[in-house]
């Protein structure tokens, strides 16, 4: 690789991240403003193909995705909805590959019935990361989101196992369904199991080390290594990753505050460059995609990339809609134990079916050669299919998915939000009372008299957070409009800390201090800081 090829490498971080930042920055969907990017670009003369490594993808870009959306989730919520969560990353998942590859056998004519297996199965899992950003923002019920993020954590390993089951019988090699059963219950069981046992160790090893710096390479290491094992013994890896994920995510109370702090923005980071890459990425495969499609009419193609996008939108309703209703008809614990959102949510949850990287990553998987050594049957053509089905659900689903939320009244979520509110109050009072009951027993018990300036202080600071939490409720604000007490010291606060940032900033260039010491004073000050604008 020479200096050039090196540097446009550099130019697809570069551009991604730039793309995303302007997105942000004019309140557009940067999944999608990431992928038409990656399309016009190809278009510009000059520009070399950017071809996908699916193996590049499925090791490098995956585990991570995968494992800081487990970190983050909700052990609790997930088991909650354990139930409309499985239905979906597996029940529609299955149904969505016999669905779609039925019917494309029967639309394209020279598409064998195992390779049309293997694109139902590849355009199978949507990738939740346009939608639960979009439905997080609008504030739809909380139970939508964990279900969608649910479904996006564990489709991915049911998606992919069929894929390879798929691809097994189109190639030969004495496939049996037998064979495709026990396949897809080892993967999913070893996956667990690996996840499972690599989570306790790496949270024992993090404890005991108690370096930020450390404890959060190991994190950052976590996911290859889950990925890779549950590979190595062909178990799958999606499903170890995210167990562990969960699994760690759920005993991060135990970190020290500082390996919090860092983990928390180094994740975001990594995150938010992994994912403009991955997007961008899927609109500079245009070119790779259309090689070897010259056999067919542009007006074929048009129509079967039609048909399958609208076959794999019209499974998700079909789905949907009894998966939602029928449960609750037949089951009153069911009725009785989860919230119900009605037809808008099930109009939601079924609209939110944008597809993404995986599928395009598995499309790339696919082999050239069957066992007996001739060409794989309509890869090219799958691809394609791919492609624009990927495309076709995040322009369409992703462009109009805000506006169906606003249409169908589901957004806002004020009176969770208010909820959520009151029982952070609750939770504050609680812990304030616990603080300055503490504070007592240490005065008492100490032999040394304590500056009760000292005493006070603390006190005042435990009084000032129980006070916050229920100010909140009032956005900040009393009963007449006025700035009530704990907003009024959040202001002053700031502009005293940023004062003092002013005068440390000069001293350091006056050289009355070391930069050494003005790295210190700043971190604590940015943390004091972090800490009120939390409010």
């Amino acid at each position: 690789m020479d200096a050039t090829d090196a540097l446009w490498l550099l130019t697809i971080p570069v551009a991604a991240v730039a793309v995303a930042a302007v997105s942000r920055r004019l309140g557009l969907s940067a999944p999608l403003m990431l992928v038409i990017a990656g399309l016009l670009v190809t278009a510009v003369p000059g520009v070399p193909d950017f071809e996908l490594d699916p193996e590049f993808v499925l090791y490098v870009f995956v585990p991570p995705l995968l494992f800081s959306a487990a970190w983050q989730s909700s052990y609790y919520n997930m088991r909650e909805n354990a139930r409309p969560i499985a239905l979906l990353s597996v029940g529609l998942v299955l149904f969505t590959t016999l669905a779609v590859g039925y019917a494309a056998h029967l639309l394209i004519p020279d598409l064998p019935l195992a390779a049309a297996f293997v694109l139902g199965a590849i355009v199978a899992p949507p990738d939740a990361v346009a939608a639960v950003s979009v439905a997080q923002r609008l504030g739809i019920p909380r139970r939508l989101v964990t279900i969608l993020l649910g479904e996006s954590l564990f489709n991915d390993a049911t998606a992919l196992t069929a894929f390879r089951v798929a691809v097994a019988a189109a190639i030969g090699g004495g496939f049996t369904l037998l064979d495709g059963v026990g396949r897809f219950l080892f993967a999913a069981i070893a996956g667990v199991a690996v996840g499972l046992l690599l989570g306790p160790p790496l949270h024992w090893l993090r404890n005991r080390i108690r370096d930020p710096l450390v404890e959060n390479s190991i994190a950052l290491l976590a996911p290859f290594a889950a990925y890779l094992i549950a590979e190595a013994v062909h178990a799958s890896g999606v499903i170890a990753v995210v167990v562990s994920g969960l699994y760690l995510g759920q005993r991060f109370t135990d970190s020290a505050a500082v390996t919090r702090l860092i983990g928390h923005s180094f994740w975001k980071i990594m995150i938010f460059i992994l994912e403009s890459v991955v997007f961008l990425l899927i609109g500079l495969q245009l070119p790779a995609v259309v090689d070897g499609l010259s056999h067919y009419s542009w007006a074929s193609l048009a129509w079967w990339a039609a048909a399958v996008f609208a076959i794999t939108v019209a499974v998700r309703f079909v789905w949907v809609f009894p998966a939602a209703f029928v449960p609750r008809w037949l089951s009153a614990r069911i009725r009785g134990d989860e919230k119900w959102t009605g037809w808008r949510g099930a109009v939601v949850l079924s609209w939110a079916g944008m597809r993404g990287v995986v599928s395009l990553a598995a499309a790339f998987a696919i082999p050239i050669l069957t066992s007996s050594g001739e060409a794989f049957p309509g890869r090219d053509l799958v691809l394609f299919l791919t492609f624009t089905t990927v495309l076709a659900t995040l322009l369409v689903q992703g462009l109009t998915f805000p506006t169906l939320i606003r249409l169908l009244g589901i957004g806002s979520g004020e009176r969770e939000r208010y909820t959520d509110a009151v029982a952070e109050a609750g939770a504050q009072h609680a812990a304030a009372r616990a603080a300055l009951e503490r504070l007592e027993e240490l005065t008492a018990d100490d032999p040394d008299p304590l500056d009760e300036t000292v005493v006070e202080r603390l006190r005042q600071l435990a009084e000032y957070r129980q006070l916050k939490a229920w100010e909140r409720l009032g956005g900040g604000t009393g009963p007449e409009g006025e700035e009530v007490p704990t907003a009024t010291y959040r202001r002053l606060r700031r502009e005293m800390l940023e004062a003092e940032r002013r005068v440390f900033v000069q001293m350091r260039d006056e050289r009355r201090i070391d930069d050494a010491v003005l790295d210190r004073v700043m971190n604590e000050l940015d943390l004091e800081e972090v800490a009120l604008s939390r409010d």
